[in-house]
């Protein structure tokens, strides 16, 4: 794995906190994560030979939990909700009109680079959806003309830097 001097010695680190190694897994997998921005194919040999355990039990948590990526996404990261509520709302249009407005399919990079949109499981705020995550930013009661609204500003923040 090719991570940074600072995020092996936080590795080692957290690996002491825990009396039994194979605890460490997500602290682990969260830190490979923040460093490269996904976690590569490598991870989960590598993770096991670390921890002293099967690369099985890295795999069901890497792909157990929904916030851990295998592979990069876009500089922006919009996950819009799908649950019943914010289907209900109109979580389904609000999300075609993101692809739209970024000319993307769903968990794929768009064209510029800028985002990868997802459509995940509850972002519990059920009260007021349609919700959707922008990075780790919640927007609540995104319709169609909202999410364009949030579109041309991630485009507008893209241009300027």
């Amino acid at each position: 794995m090719n991570l940074k001097p600072e995020t092996m010695q936080q590795i080692e680190e957290v690996i002491t906190h825990y009396p039994q190694k194979r605890s460490a897994t997500l602290p682990l997998l969260h830190l490979i994560q923040e460093d490269i921005g996904y976690l590569p194919p490598e991870t989960t040999e590598w993770v096991a030979a670390k921890l002293e355990i099967q690369p099985i039990n890295v795999y069901e948590v890497i792909t157990f939990y929904p916030m851990f990526r295998q592979k990069p996404i876009g500089r922006r990261h919009i996950r819009v909700c799908r649950t019943l509520s914010c289907a209900l709302t109109g979580g389904y249009k609000t999300c075609e009109t993101l692809k739209s407005e970024f000319n993307t399919e769903l968990n794929e990079i768009s064209p510029d680079g800028n985002v990868t949109i997802e459509f995940v499981e509850c972002l519990a705020s059920c009260g007021t959806g349609p919700v959707l995550m922008v990075d780790d930013e919640l927007h609540e009661k995104v319709d169609c003309a909202k999410a364009k609204q949030i579109a041309a500003q991630i485009k507008a923040e893209a241009k300027s830097s």
